[in-house]
């Protein structure tokens, strides 16, 4: 009877350690963080710091690549390689822009470049590797397109398996005369690709082949946000029920319940990201939910804040709960580490990122009183450290 005892006490005790295991491995975790950058006077790429999720400590580790206005980056699944946008004006003598592919060291997290690619329009804003690390996709806000790379076995990129130009035009005629593909997410099931154009107001939809790197259309072939919203980022919850696009233009976030087999998007519900009876001009950029899906974060340029939202896990729809302070001028973008402890704000303006701890029972920000000089930040990532 005792040893029965002790197998069941056992049982039940690698059953706990199963189900919170991850939490514990993500509250002691430790990241590099890389931030893409405009460059300049002072920047001369992409930044590295590291975050010991224990102790919430962030550490400046210098620049981590060398490579002309990095303003986006993103990270394939394996951790061997990273991809940024080049927001240049001419790349080979053409008027495109660039997307560079770096190895990773695992040891120090400094970038090696591997080689460079057009990015088949103007001003490339913003990338993605697909779920199974196969291929990299890039929105042009300047050419209002987008393009697919398959990445090679060394992480190096192809050439463009596929390149679509939008068409089209909105209401506001001084933003909205063309379209301007601002950013490109995958499904979690990797089968569409969701593309928000501030020109068109509207958020494309694609089937991704990512066996081939193709993109055709869906059916339907687009969702639409309000005139003159102007969307800019876009956000699945965790399990692809719901999704979210921040809309630039009107400071609004529009909630979508998402159909997967279909890849169709329904508006289920609008709110602004300022707080109520705000006069002044502002702008949103950044968007992220928090992984364990009871949150949601936006950035306000002019304001200079990061809106929180509780979100209905059932219903998909948001409740306010605070707009705080970034901590400097015009936070561009932002992250969240994987273990959803903390937020690192990247204050394009003001030269600074700030890291926030974020409360895992209401997802308010409480600054740390970490604040680092970086000049031009643009977007933040997260790498586990190995």
């Amino acid at each position: 009877m005792k040893n029965l005892r002790i197998s069941l006490a056992f049982l039940i005790t690698l059953a706990f350690l199963q189900l919170v295991g991850p939490s514990i491995r993500a509250a002691g975790a430790k990241y590099f963080v890389y931030v893409g950058t405009y460059t300049g006077p002072k920047s001369k790429g992409i930044y590295l710091f590291s975050l010991d999720a224990a102790s919430g400590t962030v550490t400046p580790m210098g620049l981590a690549g060398e490579v002309e206005n990095p303003s986006f980056v993103a990270l394939h699944p394996g951790g061997k390689f990273l991809y940024a946008v080049s927001e240049i004006s001419s790349f080979n003598g053409e008027r495109t822009g660039a997307v560079d592919s770096f190895s990773v060291d695992p040891a120090t997290g400094k970038l090696s470049l591997l080689n460079r690619v057009s990015s088949h329009g103007g001003g490339p804003c913003h990338l993605v590797v697909d779920k199974a690390g196969k291929n990299v996709l890039v929105a042009n806000y300047g050419g209002g397109s987008v393009a697919v790379y398959p990445i090679l076995t060394d992480g190096r990129l192809a050439e463009a398996s596929c390149a679509l130009q939008h068409h089209g035009s909105s209401v506001n005629p001084a933003r909205q005369k063309q379209p301007h593909a601002h950013s490109i997410n995958l499904s979690p099931d990797n089968n569409y690709a969701l593309v928000a154009d501030l020109g068109l107001d509207q958020i494309l939809i694609y089937r991704f082949d990512p066996a081939k790197g193709l993109l055709s259309a869906g059916d339907p072939p687009y969702a639409k946000v309000a005139p003159g919203a102007g969307p800019r980022h876009f956000a699945f919850l965790p399990g692809g029920a719901f999704a979210y696009s921040i809309n630039e233009m009107q400071s609004t976030i529009t909630a979508f319940a998402y159909d997967s087999p279909k890849g169709a998007l329904k508006e289920i519900q609008s709110v602004s990201a300022l707080p109520q009876g705000f006069q002044g001009q502002s702008s949103t950029a950044e968007i992220q939910v928090h992984p364990s899906g009871n949150f949601l974060y936006g950035s306000n340029r002019g304001h200079d804040s990061i809106a929180v939202f509780s979100v209905d896990r059932a219903a998909g729809t948001l409740t306010p709960v605070e707009q705080i302070p970034s901590g400097g001028k015009t936070p561009r973008g932002f992250g969240v580490d994987p273990g959803g402890n903390f937020l690192i704000a990247a204050n394009q303006n003001s030269d600074n990122l700030v890291v926030f701890r974020i409360d895992p029972k209401s997802g308010r920000l409480t600054p740390t009183g970490q604040s680092f000089e970086v000049p031009s930040p643009v977007c933040v990532e997260f790498l586990a450290a190995r």
